[in-house]
């Protein structure tokens, strides 16, 4: 399939559609650092400890800091709402999905897929989540708070940029080169120009420094509303590397779409 100019091929995905599949993997298990879901967090978890939910859900800690969001007025690539680089500071450790929420977690919560029947979709449990609107994400995190007694959300945009960069200050967080993404990510170069359209099973790739896998590529992950403004982190399978650097972010009026999906914060409450 050709490559069209990344204007117009960002501009399909975040309004429209997508389908169809091949080789189904099992994402790879977190091995002994993963633990079963606690009934009690009274204690304040290690960085990188990874619980596993009633749902099989997989769950990363990551510890409150400080870093720099946004990009540098050098860096390449960047697009100038991504400035001017500001301190934020992440007040309380939180826990976030170790993967994206996937269509067989999404269907168990909701009883919902509103990606059946859609185009440039691979329907498999093991996929992400697609065609999800900003509300129907923030229904499965009320739904699955009322399940667990547990307080489910979106991340905050700052929250998501934080635990993507991972305590890096490069484009990406395994460094400055689109040559070694296809490593970490589905983007256009390794899915959409090799006939592969589709969001593909989650944890394939490598993840970040933090044990967060697919935060580059594979599909856009809704943050949490701020005022009016819905915004989207990530990138997606049929965009270039420019769009899936860890400080872009799509402001883009889309309401649901093709490689628009979602991840998990989960508040950490001591007790």
């Amino acid at each position: 399939m050709k490559q069209v100019t990344v204007f117009g091929l960002f501009c399909l995905l975040l309004i429209l559609v997508t389908q169809n599949g091949c080789t189904k993997k099992e994402p790879p298990s977190a091995g002994n650092e993963t633990t079963n879901e606690i009934s009690s967090e009274s204690h304040q978890p290690e960085q990188g400890k990874v619980i596993t939910n009633s749902i099989g859900m997989k769950l990363v800690y990551i510890p409150a800091g400080s870093f720099m969001m946004g990009s540098p007025s050098t860096e390449e690539g960047r697009f100038t709402h991504e400035g001017p680089q500001h301190l934020v500071h992440i007040s309380e450790g939180f826990w976030m999905g170790q993967m994206e929420v996937t269509q067989g977690q999404y269907k168990s919560v909701m009883d919902a897929q509103p990606w059946s029947g859609q185009d440039y979709v691979q329907e498999d449990a093991n996929n992400p989540a697609v065609y999800v609107t900003l509300d129907d994400a923030m229904e499965f995190c009320r739904k699955l708070s009322q399940q667990e007694g547990k307080t489910y959300r979106l991340p905050t945009e700052g929250e998501w940029e934080y635990a993507c960069r991972a305590g890096t200050t490069t484009r990406f967080s395994f460094g400055d080169s689109d040559s070694s993404l296809g490593d970490y990510a589905w983007f256009v170069g390794n899915a959409m120009d090799v006939d592969e359209g589709y969001a593909h099973t989650v944890a394939q790739k490598k993840p970040n420094p933090w044990g967060l896998y697919d935060m580059h590529g594979n599909v856009w992950e809704w943050c949490s509303r701020t005022g009016s403004v819905r915004v989207y982190r990530g990138g997606g399978w049929g965009h270039s590397p420019r769009f899936c650097r860890s400080a872009f972010p799509s402001y883009a009026p889309l309401n649901r779409g093709v490689s628009l999906g979602f991840r998990v914060a989960r508040s950490f409450v001591s007790k």
